[in-house]
């Protein structure tokens, strides 16, 4: 038998007499049964050109709903290249329907935001 400290601010301290080692086992299951029920949230990248056609921001978008489904976040970027770089507008315009169509599942984190060539806004799914 071991005298274990359990609560060393209380006046008079806290002690109880335990076995050690079972003590440290019983302390370790209970954080491990806190870790399983947490869940680890993760953040997905879709990346999206500025001149991308319906048809594939479609499929971007259904790739998107099932990681909102799963309740991790998506980050949308718009990448450019050469001379797209002088038409940013266009990257603006396809978030802003990348958000119309998501906009049921997910809201909207941070504001698109210019990063060198790369325009990128983050979406994190709805509670219910």
């Amino acid at each position: 038998m071991d005298v274990v400290e359990i609560s060393g601010r209380a006046k008079p301290p806290v002690v109880k007499l335990v076995n050690f080692r079972k003590f440290k086992y019983i302390e370790a299951k209970k954080e491990r049964e806190a870790r399983k029920k947490t869940r680890e949230t993760h953040t997905k990248e879709i990346w999206l050109g500025p001149t991308i056609s319906e048809h594939d921001m479609d499929t971007r978008i259904r790739k998107s709903q099932d990681f909102f489904s799963k309740g991790d976040r998506v980050k949308f970027t718009v990448k450019f290249t050469g001379r797209e770089m002088a038409h940013t507008e266009l990257g603006y315009k396809v978030l802003k329907i990348v958000e119309e169509k998501i906009n049921e599942l997910a809201e909207r984190d941070s504001d698109p935001k210019m990063v060198g060539r790369r325009l990128s806004t983050s979406f994190k799914p709805k509670k219910k």
